[in-house]
């Protein structure tokens, strides 16, 4: 965990290269010191189904939502909030110039009760930080 989920209006693919939108919201998150870069997952989800506002078919939107595990003080979830909703603010301001497009980010403390998690990225950065081949023999 972390995980950032950017949802978006079918409507910005020519607009966007969504690609470079999960780039840069993934590299703002890794240089946040209160989200560990081994757990920050970023993906992007194209909505082709979708309404906003008045309905005109030129409404836009991007939604990221953080899922954070539990344990972050107010003030680093405000300043993981801030940094990363100006990266989005940023990338879509200069890519959808007079395009009505709504934004929003909203960070999701996750319950560790109801939380399972499995997986060994943590064991293959730290053999690639060592310089030692990250695969695992066969």
């Amino acid at each position: 965990m972390p995980h950032q989920i950017i949802e978006y209006s079918a409507n910005l693919d020519n607009a966007i290269a969504i690609e470079e939108l999960v780039g840069a919201m993934h590299k703002t998150a890794v240089g946040l010191e209160s989200l560990p870069t081994a757990g920050i997952r970023t993906r992007a989800v194209r909505r082709d189904r979708f309404l906003v506002a008045d309905g005109h078919p030129d409404n836009a939107f991007v939604n990221v939502s953080l899922r954070l595990a539990a344990g972050r003080t107010p003030d680093q979830k405000h300043e993981a909030g801030e940094a990363l909703f100006g990266t989005l603010t940023d990338f879509v301001d200069r890519h959808c110039e007079g395009l009505p497009v709504s934004l929003s980010l909203e960070i999701q403390e996750i319950d560790p009760e109801f939380r399972w998690k499995q997986g060994n990225i943590r064991d293959f950065m730290a053999r690639r930080a060592a310089g030692a081949d990250a695969r695992i023999a066969e």
